[in-house]
């Protein structure tokens, strides 16, 4: 019978799956209320425990849980105040540990538990004006520290958040108190900080820099006291126990303890740096939770109240939070919100904001691919063409898109397709092939069919797009080896030929790595070079690993250190990579595996790749392709894996090291302990401990004291390499952004004559001008993405030079990279501020190079 109770409270509030209408919600109450009440005696612990963690996980329904605790109250007092208790510790648990979903839920389920008579609403009170007297003083100067606002503002945007789920009973109970809240409220708004997110916008447009754009807090705060306007009437928050309100009001209502907040954490230097480093600090603990997408016009999504869409917001994101790990119970509670308006529009706005968010999303992007896929199979009537209709309005403003999300966006759609059979009407965009080839629309249909290719074949993804041949000229070669040395009757035997042929013949020997280093060195270096030799040994090597990734791995772990011995510098690396992509040139698959399977085994380093990838002919292809970007996010992702991984190596060896050093001190002891006990015999001190035993003493302090030792050696060679390691990713960092402002400084048009910025969007004249040609010839472009003009490049219809709309996209794909790894790798950005200010953005900088590179990690550079 413990299983059905628990079933009941897990489907208490669940709305029919095809949005057939709400059940009876008191009758399911009532239901569950009966059952609890036969089995209390049997399944009072497991009761109490369950309510919590339901509370906890299906925040979405805590008005139900909270009437069900309200009628449990009025028979058994204890066990309703040892709920209250209960929460009162885990919420100041988590407000000490800074757990803050947890403190978040807790406060609406306190407020859930106030509108069934189970908590006094003075109580609620007095935990507000504790949150908004801490968030106060961490914006005073003197004793606080203004740069822990996001904190503060967390701290505002719980209360804020909790007010639909409880305001309206506030109002109706303590009017007075209440109003000395919201007034709180508004003066810790008055005095904050507005926070410019533009830096993390998934649009690149100029919309951000508008002083009248209201931050989250600001947008949250305004629906709010639309919400009081409007009588605290929400729509979207069931209200179950107005339905048993004669019942509940004969209740105890028990009193919820003060709270006690973390001091604000004090500033230890007036440095900006500093400031900057503790605000980064900050954010990163406490994140904005949601960036508002808005992907549909407002005459298709549905038509609700502010507060109403920020509440189905928070259930929905409160929903991918706990089932995360569990798609299908996602996808199931997804469409099972308790709320009686139709919210799909709303749930792919919510998803795609999620899945775009900067400059992470809160989990992999596989997890939202699979949790799209099973809305699509659960709503077949409705959700498909949301999501059909969100990638076409995603696909219109793909050319103001932020770089990073284009390569989420790009990801996602192509895992999408993948299950559902490659469909998808391509005859709509099949106009992109007529435009320039940097065009962001075509770019994305030709990464978007590349990716398809990876996941299927080359004859599949070709025959999907039957009903638009005309994009058949975005496909990627069919893929295979381009072998140099592929033997041909009818082909001339060169020296590379017959080495190629003879090296074959050793691999399939099974000669040592020792034989062939000697073999090159003595008939191939001395007559031809060492640069021919790394020809023909890369080239041979690659093709016997060509069949499979497996095979691949094989030959770079049998024979990467012939690799290594020919690329002992920087240089003999690049012509390897060049090696690599002149063999897989019909792959950028295999080109990105295989040169990342490389530096796995430091056959080729982090530098090199940087210096690779922003080699010329690599630099000509950042606007019309992934593949140099693929790469490099490959390497500087690896560079800091490998440091975060020592780091945790290097933290579970010390833990082990403190345990093996106790172990060592007590083995130690033990035996000094039995050595210590003696007796005479024949008038001479000798142990009296069974010799035996000593041995073993002996033996177990020895073992002890090796494992210590061995530890802390392991311990030592982990601290070489992360400091190793440390360096290296210093060093990386340099070259990374040098390389970047050295081709964008070569690129981008100057500051104009009376200082002015060049906006390289919307046909800035400054940018035309700066970079045109006087002779070259101008041509009609159409808008080139066929969206509104805001969104475009190039203006309908207007006269432009080819040349100068390309440089303008090629500056706007680098700059927009430069952001990406900005924001990405801004914890390690901090940590070397000032090499970079000193050695790299020196001097007369551009300032949209300068903007890109610390935008994402700070508002005052």
């Amino acid at each position: 019978m413990s299983a059905g109770w628990r079933t009941l409270l897990l489907r208490i509030g669940d709305r029919c799956p095809e949005y057939g209408g709400s059940a009876d919600h008191k009758e399911h109450i009532e239901t569950c209320y009966g059952v609890l009440c036969r089995e209390y005696e049997h399944s009072k612990d497991a009761m109490f425990e369950f309510l919590l963690q339901c509370a906890d996980q299906l925040p979405h329904k805590i008005p139900f849980f909270g009437v069900l605790i309200g009628l449990i109250n009025l028979e058994n007092e204890d066990f309703a105040k040892g709920i209250v208790d209960t929460t009162h510790a885990n919420l100041q648990d988590a407000l000490h540990n800074e757990n803050r979903d947890r403190i978040r839920i807790l406060l609406r389920f306190i407020c859930g538990l106030m509108c069934s008579k189970v908590v006094l609403p003075n109580s609620i009170i007095e935990t507000f004006e504790a949150l908004l007297s801490s968030a106060a003083t961490i914006l005073d100067e003197e004793t606080g520290n203004p740069s822990w606002q996001p904190r503060a503002d967390f701290y505002v945007y719980c209360i804020l958040a909790s007010l639909p789920w409880g305001g309206s009973e506030l109002f109706e109970q303590v009017p007075d108190e209440f109003e000395r809240v919201l007034v709180g409220i508004q003066s810790y708004i008055s005095i904050r900080r507005h926070f410019d997110d533009i830096a993390f916008s998934v649009f690149e447009t100029d919309e951000g820099n508008s002083p009248n754009k209201k931050d989250f807090i600001e947008d949250l705060w305004e629906r709010i006291q639309v919400l009081s306007r409007n009588g605290w009437k929400v729509k979207s928050v069931p209200k179950p126990h107005l339905s048993f309100e004669a019942q509940l009001v004969a209740g105890v209502s028990h009193r919820f303890s003060p709270i006690s907040c973390p001091p604000p954490t004090i500033s230890q230097s007036s440095s900006e740096i500093v400031k900057g480093q503790e605000k980064h600090e900050a954010d990163l603990k406490y994140p904005q939770r949601l960036r508002r997408l808005h992907i549909f016009p407002t005459n298709k999504a549905e038509n609700m109240q502010p507060v109403d869409r920020f509440v189905v917001e928070e259930c929905i994101l409160d929903v991918l939070l706990f089932f995360n790990g569990c798609r299908k119970e996602c996808a199931f509670y997804l469409v099972s919100l308790p709320v009686p308006f139709r919210y799909e529009y709303l749930m792919a706005e919510t998803i795609f904001s999620q899945l775009l968010l900067l400059p992470n999303p809160p989990f992999r992007p596989i997890y939202y691919t699979l949790v799209i896929i099973d809305l699509c199979k659960a709503l077949p009537g409705a959700f498909p063409s949301v999501v059909v209709g969100a990638v076409h309005a995603l696909f219109d403003r793909i050319s103001n898109m932020d770089m990073e999300c284009r390569t989420r966006l790009i990801l996602w759609f192509s895992h999408h397709l993948s299950n559902f059979q490659f469909i998808w009407p391509w005859q709509e965009w099949a106009y992109v092939k007529d435009l320039p080839k940097w065009a962001p629309q075509r770019v994305f249909v030709q990464e978007v069919l590349e990716r398809e290719i990876r996941l299927s074949y080359f004859d599949k993804i070709k025959q999907s797009i039957e009903d638009a041949v005309e994009l058949e000229e975005l496909l990627p070669p069919k893929a295979g080896p381009n072998f140099r040395y592929h033997s041909d009757e009818g082909k001339e035997s060169t020296d590379g030929h017959r080495l190629s042929k003879e090296l074959v013949g050793m691999v399939r020997g099974r000669k040592t790595q020792g034989d062939i280093i000697s073999w090159v060195d003595e008939k191939i270096i001395p007559v031809n070079g060492a640069k021919f030799a790394l020809d023909v040994v890369c080239q041979t090597l690659l093709d016997i690993g060509s069949k499979s990734f497996t095979h691949l791995i094989t030959v770079l772990e049998r024979y990467g250190q012939i690799i290594s011995k020919l690329c002992p510098n920087e240089e003999m690396q690049l012509l390897l990579m060049d090696e690599v992509s002149a063999y897989w040139k019909n792959s950028t698959q295999m080109i990105a595996i295989a040169i990342d399977r490389m530096m796995g085994y430091r056959l080729i380093s982090n530098l090199a790749i940087v210096k690779w990838v922003f080699s010329p002919a690599n630099v000509d292809q950042f606007h019309v392709s992934d593949r140099p970007w693929e790469i490099l996010r490959n390497a500087v992702s690896k560079t800091y894996n490998r440091i975060f991984d020592l780091r945790k190596e290097i933290q579970t060896l010390r833990k082990g090291l403190q345990a093996a050093k106790e172990a060592s001190e007590k083995a130690a002891r033990e035996l000094e302990e039995a050595k210590s006990i003696i007796e005479i015999v024949d008038g001479q001190p000798v142990p009296s401990e069974n010799p035996g035993r000593l041995r073993r003493l002996q033996a177990r302090a020895d073992k002890a004291k090796e494992g210590e030792v061995t530890t802390e050696e392991s311990l030592e060679a982990k601290e070489a390499l992360l400091a190793r390691g440390l360096e290296e990713s210093k060093e990386l960092l340099r070259l990374l952004f040098k390389s970047f402002v050295e081709v964008l400084t070569e690129r981008l048009p100057p500051i104009s004559v009376d200082g002015d910025v060049p906006n390289l969007r919307a046909g800035d004249p400054n940018v035309n001008s700066a970079a045109r040609d006087p002779e070259a010839t101008t041509m009609e472009i159409d808008n080139e993405n066929g969206g509104d003009n805001d969104s475009q490049l190039n203006g309908q219809n207007k006269k432009i030079s080819h040349n100068v709309g390309e440089l303008e996209q090629w500056c706007l794909c680098t700059l927009g990279y430069l952001k990406s790894f900005s924001r990405q790798y801004a914890t390690e950005i901090w940590s070397h501020i000032a090499m970079l200010d000193q050695e790299i953005f020196v001097g007369n900088i551009h300032p949209l190079i300068r903007k890109a590179a610390f935008s994402g990690i700070c508002a005052h550079k």
